[in-house]
């Protein structure tokens, strides 16, 4: 249990409201996760069921959890941060570090968490750009799917040398 905080009763916990993280599962349906409760995780067929289940999941963790005496995390935008870490690092990165902040015209501090929220940010983004291309991709083959079925093909090709094996007229017909 946390010393630096003062636990609460369990109502409190039960009420807080975690953000929930949706994967789409490959084999399908989806996968609900709530990430600060670790191993708090459900499946199910449709999207609403999902957040459904993930609720009861939610409350069983929550009650486990804070029946046993274990500390129950709080959701992240409740989590306090004093805006300082320690940090230790190679004297040449420090070095450069400090260069190229003069270069800039800024304090290292300053320059230091620039290139911290870039790369913070550089990952969200990734992510995002991420899932729109798996999407994409989804699409895609949906497409293809359904532009070899219009040529009679029942299943699709695998490699190029099949593709070559198709009727010439079903392929000029596009």
């Amino acid at each position: 249990m946390r010393n630096d905080t003062e636990r609460r009763d369990l109502k409190f916990y039960l009420n807080l409201r975690y953000p929930i993280t949706m994967h789409s599962d490959p084999d399908g349906g989806y996968v609900a996760e709530i990430e600060e409760l670790p191993g708090c995780m459900t499946q199910a067929e449709t999207l609403d069921e999902a957040l459904k289940v993930i609720e009861d999941a939610r409350q069983l963790w929550i009650k486990t959890a804070y029946e046993e005496g274990q500390d129950v995390p709080l959701p992240r935008d409740m989590e306090e941060h004093s805006g300082k870490f320690m940090l230790r690092i190679p004297r040449s990165l420090h070095r450069n570090l400090v260069r190229a902040a003069k270069r800039e015209g800024v304090s290292l501090n300053q320059y230091v968490t620039s290139l911290l929220a870039a790369g913070v940010q550089g990952d969200v983004v990734k992510e995002k750009m991420d899932a729109v291309f798996s999407k994409i991709q989804l699409l895609s083959q949906a497409k293809i799917a359904m532009s070899l079925t219009m040529f009679g093909v029942k299943e699709e090709p695998r490699r190029l040398t099949e593709i070559r094996k198709l009727p010439q007229q079903k392929l000029a017909r596009r």
